[in-house]
């Protein structure tokens, strides 16, 4: 049976085929969430939920995810890398999913579909991320926390 760690791969998969294809958001997103999470309405509807949440909040989770990278810009990391950056992003910033639990889940997401050096990448920048969320609200313009600027 599959689970959030499916969803979360399948969220993947069509941010990548986004990233690579701008402009062709699909409507068969939800088939295909269907298909490759076997029906379950629970996990489609959790993978949807995602997908909307990072499309429509790219922007920003670009913007907190940025100072964090320390000497790379989004547009230069791979594919993958990027967009399960966005994904951990939008979790530990727009969901109650437990922050290690997110870095966990999208560090073993890049082992799988990353390079060799994604899952350290991806752990580092998100564990970032998730260190500030501990100390306070976000700063979208800087690595630390609001009011410590």
């Amino acid at each position: 049976m599959p689970g959030r760690s499916d969803a979360r791969e399948a969220v993947l998969q069509i941010l990548y085929e986004e990233d690579l294809n701008p402009g062709q958001a699909g409507s068969r997103d939800r088939d295909f969430f269907r298909e490759r999470l076997e029906g379950h309405r629970e996990l489609v509807a959790f993978a949807q939920g995602l997908l909307e949440g990072v499309r429509a909040n790219r922007e920003k989770l670009d913007e907190a995810l940025s100072p964090r990278t320390r000497n790379w810009t989004l547009k230069r990391m791979a594919v993958t890398d990027r967009n399960c950056l966005r994904l951990g992003a939008f979790e530990l910033l727009h969901t109650d999913t437990p922050g290690p639990v997110v870095v966990n889940e999208l560090v073993e997401v890049a082992k799988r579909y990353g390079s060799e050096e994604s899952a350290g990448f991806v752990n580092a920048i998100l564990d970032r991320l998730r260190g500030d969320l501990d100390q306070g609200p976000v700063s979208h313009d800087s690595q630390q926390p609001v009011g410590e600027q």
